[in-house]
């Protein structure tokens, strides 16, 4: 059966690199995913671009497991050789855009949840969910149909990790800061410089080291990424504008890291958002050790995926490679999806 569902899975794949997926423009790749569960007798639901199913022997009365993956891709970038909407195989790689961020991930997913789509015997229910918009961290995307999707137990977030388990996801914050001061006469002793200002707080930002630390990321990073201010040479500036990066761990919640800053600084301190949220899950969750089991390793993972909207234990865990994301000429090698596939039916069936 995992033959077939591997061979199913590359043709599934090769259809959604041939159909552009752009974020916010995915209602063709939604199509594709949508007719390929309903060609198995799977009972779908949809809303705008995302599409989920449950388990044919679904039970209330059990805890469910997400499987998440997206759909959605970036734009190319001008430095393709290749056409990144031509599916092309070569030498055990299958080249296009979103083969490996995240569509290897998606269809391995896919066919994990065939697999165990029509088993009685399941100790736990299974959510599927291909989902949109994350490559923007759109609002359209998973964080809408979460609501809908009922209690869920933890998740298993289909990203390109070497099919190594990523057990943390740091979070992201971005503030817009405003040091206020008073203008004046550069030639004079007038005026209260906001730059000034600004730099005492810039100087912290860099500076100082939150209380806690992430055992496995270490310290909150937090970069000053841009700066503005000033009108001419000889004006003294009243508004200092900067912005910072802010790397949140799983040590602290967006809300605890934001209060801090701000007792913190002297600077006015906007958050732009607070949804992408640190995540993690505990090194001794079943599903961790029976990846370990399997000979894979735990780390951190720098980037932001649609952990960062649950609030649930996750592991981001796909087949391909992170690096690869983004690329040109992007590329996955069959040999991992067909091992992601193999992998994931393993670790599932230690839990399930």
């Amino acid at each position: 059966m995992i033959t077939t569902l591997f061979g199913e899975s590359i043709e599934l794949l090769g259809q959604l690199i041939a159909t552009p997926s752009f974020s916010k423009e995915e209602d063709q790749t939604a199509d594709i995913i949508e007719k390929h569960l309903q060609q198995k007798g799977i009972k779908t639901h949809r809303e705008l671009n995302n599409i989920w199913a449950f388990n044919k022997h679904f039970d209330v009365e059990k805890p469910t497991i997400l499987l998440n993956s997206h759909h959605d891709t970036v734009r190319p970038n001008s430095d393709y050789t290749k056409d990144p909407f031509t599916p092309e195989l070569l030498d055990g790689k299958l080249y296009g855009l979103g083969s490996n961020d995240a569509g290897g991930c998606l269809v391995s997913l896919i066919a994990t949840f065939c697999f165990f789509y029509e088993q009685t015997d399941l100790k736990y229910n299974l959510c599927l969910a291909a989902t949109a918009e994350e490559e923007i961290s759109g609002q359209d995307g998973l964080e809408r149909i979460l609501p809908r999707l009922g209690s869920l137990n933890f998740a298993i977030v289909g990203e390109p990790t070497q099919m190594q388990l990523a057990i943390a996801e740091r979070g992201l914050m971005v503030l817009d800061c405003r040091a206020h001061g008073k203008s004046g006469h550069a030639a004079r002793e007038e005026g209260d410089n906001a730059i000034y200002k600004a730099m005492s707080d810039i100087k912290w930002f860099n500076s100082y080291q939150f209380e806690k630390t992430s055992d496995i990321f270490g310290s909150i990073k937090m970069s000053v990424t841009m700066i503005q201010a000033g009108t001419q040479h000889n004006v003294v500036p009243s508004v200092c504008d900067f912005v910072v990066d802010v790397r949140v761990t799983e040590v602290y919640t967006n809300e605890e890291l934001l209060e801090l800053i701000c007792q913190s600084v002297t600077s006015e301190v906007k958050v732009r958002s607070i949804r992408l949220k640190p995540s993690s899950i505990d090194p001794g969750h079943p599903i961790v050790l029976a990846g370990i089991a399997l000979g894979k390793t735990t780390y951190g993972s720098p980037t932001t995926s649609d952990q960062a909207l649950l609030d649930i234990p996750s592991l981001k865990l796909g087949p391909g490679d992170s690096a690869r994301s983004h690329t040109a000429d992007e590329f996955i090698y069959i040999s991992e999806i067909e091992n992601g596939i193999a992998d994931y039916i393993t670790m599932l069936q230690q839990i399930v």
